[in-house]
């Protein structure tokens, strides 16, 4: 696929950027089940990063699939396509120097290695756990009712798996946590101690 492309070097690159800007970015990515509250939790931390004076831009699974992604289904195949393709948006992101925060269910943790490989060391997996039963209650975008009645297939948690992070960077429980609480732990890792 790739032969005859040569990669294109620039004269700025991402350390340069940074110091542009004033600090190091990293690539957030919150994983879990639908409704577990990584959109919410994501917004939040965009809010705080940009009173912050810090640059932020949210990559979120029902917005890209309006978009760049809207010729997928999802089935395993174009899921995983899905979160390959968001994983190379995130890394030219990164390299822009912005931090980037990827909220998607991205439920194969083999998918999520691909990003973190990709990344490298400034990626950070964010687990937002919530009992399926919570999720499912909660149901904001009314897809769980619509996966048990069948009208959506292959939907995580119901008819398709979800596999837990083994060792993300951080844990955050929205069933149990308050929104402020969850940020506050997301920002404490992701921020250098000048910045937080």
């Amino acid at each position: 696929m790739t032969k005859n492309v040569v990669w294109h070097e620039g004269k700025v690159t991402r350390q340069m950027r940074n110091e542009l800007l004033g600090y190091e970015n990293r690539v957030v990515w919150f994983t879990g089940l639908s409704g577990s509250g990584k959109s919410t939790l994501a917004v939040e931390v965009e809010k705080k990063l940009h009173e912050k004076g810090i640059l932020a831009f949210i990559l979120d699974g029902d917005n890209i699939r309006h978009g760049l992604n809207s010729d997928l289904g999802f089935s395993k195949e174009d899921r995983k396509e899905n979160i390959r393709r968001v994983a190379e948006v995130a890394k030219l992101f990164y390299e822009a120097g912005v931090y980037v925060l990827v909220s998607f269910i991205s439920p194969f943790r083999s998918e999520r290695d691909y990003a973190r490989k990709l990344i490298g060391k400034d990626f950070v997996e964010v687990f937002v756990s919530c009992p399926l039963e919570e999720c499912m209650k909660r149901d904001p975008k009314g897809m769980y009712e619509k996966a048990k009645k069948g009208l959506i297939k292959e939907f995580t948690g119901v008819d398709s798996p979800y596999e837990e992070p083994l060792n993300p960077e951080i844990v955050v429980d929205t069933s149990k946590e308050e929104i402020s609480q969850s940020v506050k732990k997301i920002l404490d890792c992701i921020l250098p101690q000048s910045l937080s």
